[in-house]
């Protein structure tokens, strides 16, 4: 939703933004190209990949990259030296740099590992926790996470498949999924779809690494400043709405999340999950805390 988040944000020249989901790249050359050369835009993503494919991509614009989480952008901020920020952008989803690449699990049919880390050096990759965890403890994984209905039936079987050959691809765990869940003929979801996303937030600790941050990331914003969040399903906008409503340093700019438009949804299929909120930094009175590690 780059039109969407760039009208939202507004950044104008002179201006320093922070994407905290870099990714591709996109939106922070969009922030960089309004911003111009007297501003700034720190790209943060947890992937090396991803790191090492930015630094080529946006050369020659003004843009620092950091190699780590969203959680760490007001330690990052303040080792820059860096004032508060006008304005942030963490778009939650994948990118499709990451669904290409067969050798991380992150598409269903792919025939690499299962791993499903943005930081393939950090936790546990995903055929880990299938081939450890008790058959309760998946079920209830896939349950959580994945609000997948079918999810003991899902840890039965793969706890019955890895006596004799524990899963450790991509495309095993796809199969076993979809024999487990009937498919609708008029859905177009892959039946694994809430299995692999709770295996991926899982391993990723994204909902907690979420919450903090929306906990944590008022102080490294200016206020009049906007924080704009892009979520792919209801557990992360659930997260974002109650922040939004409950924290007082937050103004709710959007009163129901934004969809993507029309012409988007047809260049982009993926993006039809996707849901747009914005706030708007207010000053509470008495400044605000400096970070804590909670």
């Amino acid at each position: 939703m780059p039109d969407e988040v760039l009208e939202w944000l507004a950044p104008a020249p002179g201006e320093t933004f922070v994407d905290g989901t870099l990714g591709g790249g996109g939106h922070t050359r969009l922030l960089a190209g309004r911003v111009g050369q007297d501003g700034l835009v720190i790209g943060f993503d947890r992937d090396p990949a991803a790191i090492a494919r930015a630094e080529v991509y946006l050369k020659g614009l003004p843009v620092q990259v950091a190699h780590a989480d969203f959680r760490e952008i007001p330690e990052v901020l303040h080792q820059l030296e860096l004032p508060p920020v006008k304005g942030v952008v963490l778009d939650l989803g994948l990118s499709s740099d990451q669904l290409a690449d067969a050798a991380r699990g992150f598409s269903y049919d792919a025939p690499g590992e299962l791993d499903l880390r943005f930081d393939p050096d950090q936790g546990e990759p995903a055929w880990g926790l299938l081939r450890r965890l008790s058959e309760k403890a998946l079920a209830d994984l896939i349950y959580r996470y994945g609000e997948e209905r079918m999810s003991r039936r899902i840890a039965r079987q793969i706890v019955m498949r890895r006596r004799e050959h524990p899963i450790r691809t991509a495309r095993e765990l796809a199969e076993l999924v979809r024999k487990c869940v009937p498919r609708s003929p008029n859905h177009r979801i892959d039946p694994a779809t809430r299995t692999f996303q709770a295996l991926r937030i899982a391993v990723n600790d994204e909902l907690t690494a979420l919450e903090r941050t929306l906990r944590r990331i008022p102080p490294a914003i200016a206020v009049g400043g906007r924080l704009a969040i892009i979520s792919f399903h209801s557990l992360e906008d659930r997260l974002v709405k109650a922040a939004f409503r409950d924290d007082p340093r937050y103004m709710t700019l959007t009163r129901k999340p934004i969809r993507p438009n029309q012409s988007e949804l047809l260049e982009n299929p993926r993006s039809r999950s996707a849901r747009l909120r914005v706030a708007e930094r207010v000053d509470v009175g008495g400044g605000s805390p400096p970070p804590t590690n909670g």
